[in-house]
């Protein structure tokens, strides 16, 4: 099995270490992944100029762009060998609830499950996790569990681990994506030739973390596994919108 790993904190994180690693017990494992932290990227792709991708290691390519670009790279051309599946991880810091909108650990996820390749974001709860081997271990198990038993098609699984030790975690469980409040507000600054800066605020606590959700899994020291879809569409609001549109036009004041 050819396993592609990527990630947004760059190429030298160690949580993209260890789970490549890991992930050696399954296959071959190539890491292309961003040359520096692109956290927050979100689905970006670089369209304005080209990519210069590096050859850095054996089997680990760094690229001057986005998690998605990484990702697309490499499924679409730059690898000799197509792979079977993408992991994207390990985040520092868990991507719980609308985090998976912005996260581009997630996103590096996504463009591989788009591009029609299986596909799995994992996370670590802490910023500075101390027990990166216990996220590692719970993908290599997802990981087989795919190639037994695959998911419906455009299916991505969002993974978030507690940052505790083996011995402390508990069984994974199915969730579904929780609810952040709105991030804190801008934070105003000056740089040092005194220009002013803006500083984006920190997200939010848990606006539904109720049982069930990906919040309360982790909390409780499980495992979070939600699978996510990224069809956007409000389906159930179609017909209302229809209804909507039928009604005359609008009279714009004069």
């Amino acid at each position: 099995m050819n396993i592609l790993v990527s990630n947004d904190d760059g190429y030298l994180s160690p949580g993209i270490r260890v789970l490549a690693e890991r992930l050696k017990a399954l296959g071959h494992v190539t890491i292309v992944a961003p040359d520096r932290d692109r956290s927050g990227a979100s689905n970006s792709l670089t369209l304005s100029r080209p990519l210069r991708p590096r050859l850095v290691e054996p089997d680990v390519w760094a690229v001057d762009g986005t998690p998605t670009d990484c990702v697309h790279l490499a499924i679409q051309g730059l690898l000799s060998v197509v792979p079977d599946i993408v992991v994207s991880g390990i985040n520092h810091g868990s991507n719980l609830g609308d985090d998976v909108l912005y996260s581009g650990t997630v996103a590096a996820a996504t463009e591989g499950r788009s591009l029609g390749l299986p596909a799995i974001a994992v996370s670590n709860a802490a910023h500075h996790p101390e027990h990166l081997g216990v996220a590692a271990d719970a993908v290599v198990d997802l990981v087989c569990r795919l190639v037994n038993h695959p998911l419906p098609a455009f299916t991505l699984l969002n993974v978030n681990v507690p940052d505790l030790p083996a011995d402390r975690i508990k069984p994974m469980l199915a969730t579904r994506l929780g609810r952040r409040h709105p991030s804190s507000g801008i934070v105003r600054d000056r740089d040092p030739r005194d220009r002013e800066i803006f500083w984006i605020g920190a997200a939010g606590e848990g606006a539904d973390a109720s049982e069930g959700t990906d919040f309360a899994a982790v909390a409780a020291g499980h495992i979070s596994v939600t699978p996510v879809q990224f069809d956007m569409t409000r389906h159930s609001a179609i017909h209302n919108v229809a209804d909507w549109l039928a009604e005359p036009v609008c009279a714009l004041p004069k």
